[in-house]
C-alpha cells in the first residue's frame, strides 16, 4: 500500500507563551501543498520495521513513521507488525514536516487498514503524543492551529497561490531555534490581531509572519537571501515556514512564477519546489517541479 504524505507551509506563526513544561503555545495558520514523500506499507510481518532512501532519516524507534505504527498497534493489542518504507522528496528538517506527515500517513493507513477503529478525534489525539505538527496532517484541511498543535480549527476561503519553495541546502534543528528564541521581540501578536478576530481576509503582503524567522536567519543568513530573492522576483509575499530553513513565496500567477523559478535555479545550492496549494478548491495530486 503507498500513499502520499505532503509537505504543509505556516503562512503565519505567532508564539503566545511558553508553558510549564517546556513546550510552546503557538497559533499557526497551515496548508498541505504540492510535494510529497511515499509512505509504502507491508502488513503481515512479525515486526514493525522502517527503512528511508534519505541518509539524515533514522530507520529505528525514533523514525516518527514507526513510532506512529508502533503506537497504533500496541493500542489495539495486535501482535504484528508492519513493514514501513519511505521514498523522501520533502526536505529533512526544513520546517515542512515530512516526518509529521508520514507519521500522520501511517496512522491513517492503519485506521483504514484496521476497519476504522479510531475516531478522527481519537487519531488526532494519539498522533500529538508522537508530534506537535501530526494532528494537523491527520486533519488534512487548511486549519489554524493552536495551542501546542492539538487545536484545529478549518480555514477557509484563501486565494489559491501558486508557491515556489526554497530549500537553501542545511537542516536547522527545531529545539536550537526555540531554546535560542526571546519572546520579548516576536512581533507578530500586533500584526495578525486583526486577522485572528475576523476583522480581515488574509493579505499575503500584511500577514505573513513567523515569530521564528528572525531567530533563525540570525543563525542562518542564507534565509534571509533566500527571502529577499523571491520577492525581487515577483513575490506577493515570502515567508520562513516552521523553524525553517525552508523559505517559501506566494505568487498570484503561474508565469512570475516559472520565471522566479529559472531564476532563483542559477543558484546550484538551492532546491527548488514549484507547487500548488491544497485546498477544497485544488485536487490533492503531485504536481511538483525539482530544480
Amino acid at each position: 500500500m503507498r500513499i502520499l504524505s505532503p509537505a504543509k507551509i505556516n503562512l503565519f506563526l505567532q508564539i503566545t507563551g511558553k508553558r510549564p513544561d517546556g513546550y510552546h503555545d503557538l497559533v499557526s495558520l497551515m496548508y498541505c501543498v504540492g510535494l510529497y514523500d511515499t509512505v509504502s506499507l507491508t502488513f503481515g510481518v512479525k515486526e514493525t520495521s522502517v527503512s528511508c532512501c534519505h541518509p539524515d532519516v533514522p530507520e529505528d524507534e525514533t523514525n516518527l513513521a514507526f513510532a506512529a505504527a508502533a503506537l497504533f498497534l500496541n493500542t489495539l493489542n495486535i501482535n504484528q507488525g508492519v513493514k514501513i518504507s519511505i521514498e523522501k522528496q520533502i526536505p529533512v528538517a526544513a520546517g515542512l514536516g515530512g516526518g509529521s506527515s508520514n507519521a500522520a500517513a501511517v496512522f491513517l493507513e492503519l485506521n483504514r487498514h484496521y476497519g476504522y477503529p479510531f475516531s478522527p478525534d481519537k487519531l488526532i489525539s494519539m498522533g500529538l503524543s508522537i508530534g506537535a505538527d501530526v494532528p494537523f496532517f491527520i486533519f488534512r484541511k487548511p486549519a489554524i492551529v493552536s495551542g501546542i498543535g492539538d487545536k484545529l480549527k478549518a480555514y477557509q476561503g484563501l486565494e489559491s497561490f501558486k508557491i515556489l519553495l526554497v530549500f537553501p541546502g542545511f537542516s536547522i534543528s527545531t529545539a536550537k531555534v526555540y531554546k535560542n528564541l526571546n519572546l520579548g521581540l516576536t512581533n507578530c501578536k500586533k500584526k495578525l490581531k486583526s486577522l485572528l478576530l475576523n476583522e480581515q481576509s488574509f493579505d499575503p503582503r500584511c500577514h505573513l509572519c513567523n515569530d521564528l524567522e528572525s531567530t533563525a536567519a540570525s543563525m542562518y543568513p542564507g534565509i534571509f537571501k533566500a527571502k529577499e530573492a523571491l520577492l525581487r522576483h515577483g513575490a506577493l509575499g515570502a515567508l520562513m515556514s516552521g523553524s525553517g530553513s525552508t523559505v517559501f513565496g506566494l505568487f498570484s500567477d503561474s508565469d512570475t512564477a516559472f520565471k522566479a523559478n529559472r531564476a532563483l535555479a542559477e543558484n546550484d545550492k538551492w532546491q527548488l519546489y514549484l507547487v500548488n496549494m491544497i485546498t477544497k478548491e485544488t485536487e490533492d495530486k503531485p504536481e511538483q517541479g525539482l530544480s
